[in-house]
């Protein structure tokens, strides 16, 4: 089972010069993706445990289109481990003009994770 988001960074997004969008950002998304992910698993939102592993790959920036994707990889009584990706697929061209964007035809991985998620057993209502 897996689970897709794509949302655009906005200026309220960077945190850092340079327009640097803060990584605990994908993180945020990563949530959300494990949120969609346990209500079609378990018809209740359940709550992050922990990550055992996050990598930042590559930089994001206000402007840049990112989709966040997750997946179901193990079900425990209670736990679902996660993994996660996160890639750019649009970025902005503020060099040809303001409002210029490119598709990337290769998406650039920005950010990686696994993670765990509990659904108490009294909340899971689909078997």
């Amino acid at each position: 089972m897996k689970s897709l988001i794509r949302i655009r960074m906005s200026m309220h997004d960077a945190h850092y010069g340079g327009n640097l969008v803060d990584g605990a950002k994908m993180l945020e998304l990563f949530g959300d993706v494990a949120t969609e992910l346990l209500i079609k698993h378990d018809g209740d939102e359940g709550l992050f445990r922990a990550y055992s592993n996050v990598e930042f790959l590559a930089p994001v920036y206000a402007g840049d289109y990112i989709e966040a994707e997750g997946e179901i990889v193990k079900v425990g009584n209670s736990s679902r481990e996660i993994v996660f990706e996160a890639r750019k697929v649009i970025v902005p061209r503020p060099e040809i003009n303001d409002s210029a964007c490119d598709f990337l035809e290769t998406p650039i991985i920005v950010c990686k994770a696994t993670g765990t998620c509990v659904v108490p057993k009294e909340k899971q209502r689909k078997k």
